[in-house]
């Protein structure tokens, strides 16, 4: 039979007391803190323990830093996106904004290019715009963007910063029609810069080309002659540079022969045009002055017919006398 002991002694009476233990390692931590911060002789020890404990800091940490990954990758890809498609919005409006740079920068150039022509020519000149180009294709007719309110007249001179473009052939108020030179129904009277040869030159319906078709084969013509205009039909003044000769083809059983030019001026690039003033009756106007006041001294002489309708016998005598006091008074001694 199992007997219990009957030991009533308390348990936790064994061993020091716990005042004694409490002072005991509070004693023993004040002097490791003392030891430690006047020597520094812990620091080893605390190395030694951090690394231990390292391994704890990782696995406690590896929680977290999984979930941040994972919410940081879904919501990184969905910035990325938007910022990419912000990022193409902006790119597309700078292309779009760089081609239209591009675009003014060459208008700039036409301008210029125009203006500096321009600058040599005593005449009055107005740039113009082309607003639209007749589609058919055997057509060469363009539209401006000035009209009569602006001065433009039928039969106007249009150039641009290279050669003669065409003529104006019809007129409203905001707008004119200017027929090309190389339309099939448009001739230019021209002549070869290099030895006066005088010719027309005919549109043909191709913007490249002009034909001469009234060039006889012993003419003294030849590839990259300058033609320029005569000034001979009235409306284009001379010495304006229309084409260069590309081809001179000379058939002995032939009378004329085959020749063609390519048209100077930009006729299928240029948007901006040149309008021109011709006024012929100012420069006649600086001779007119000086006959004026000649025209006087005529109405004078005719003065002097008293003497002539005196001449009868009668005026004989008062005749005389008047060409005593000429030079012929010496006679008479």
């Amino acid at each position: 039979m199992v007997t219990l002991s009957s030991d009533s002694r308390p348990i936790i009476g064994h061993g020091p007391a716990l005042g004694a233990r409490f002072f005991f390692l509070a004693i023993a931590s004040i002097a490791l803190m003392v030891a430690d911060h006047r020597g520094g002789y812990m620091e080893v020890t605390r190395s030694w323990l951090q690394t231990a404990v390292n391994p704890l800091y990782v696995v406690v940490q590896v929680p977290g830093q999984f979930w941040g990954w994972l919410t940081g990758s879904f919501s990184d890809r969905s910035r990325l996106r938007t910022e990419n498609a912000q990022l193409n919005d902006e790119l597309r409006t700078a292309r779009v904004k760089l081609l239209r740079f591009d675009a003014l920068t060459e208008e700039n150039r036409r301008l210029r290019a125009i203006r500096n022509a321009s600058q040599g020519m005593g005449e009055r000149t107005l740039i113009a715009e082309i607003v639209r180009v007749d589609v058919d294709p055997y057509r060469h007719r363009v539209r401006i963007n000035k009209g009569s309110q602006d001065g433009v007249f039928k039969g106007q001179p249009v150039l641009d910063a290279f050669g003669i473009v065409g003529q104006v052939t019809r007129v409203d108020e905001i707008g004119a029609e200017i027929i090309l030179i190389s339309d099939n129904e448009h001739a230019t009277p021209v002549q070869v810069n290099r030895n006066g040869i005088r010719s027309i030159a005919v549109g043909t319906g191709d913007i490249h080309r002009l034909n001469l078709p009234f060039l006889t084969i012993e003419s003294d013509v030849k590839p990259d002659d300058l033609l320029v205009s005569s000034g001979l039909d009235g409306i284009f003044p001379a010495g304006y540079p229309v084409a260069t000769i590309t081809k001179v083809e000379r058939d002995p059983s032939a009378t004329f022969a085959v020749v063609e030019a390519r048209p100077l001026a930009q006729l299928d690039r240029a948007r901006e045009v040149l309008l021109l003033w011709v006024h012929p009756s100012t420069q006649p106007a600086p001779p007119e002055p000086a006959v004026k006041p000649a025209r006087p001294a005529p109405s004078t002489a005719p003065a002097s017919p008293p003497p002539t309708t005196a001449s009868p016998a009668t005026t004989e005598p008062t005749s005389a006398p008047e060409a005593s006091d000429e030079p012929t008074t010496p006679p008479p001694p």
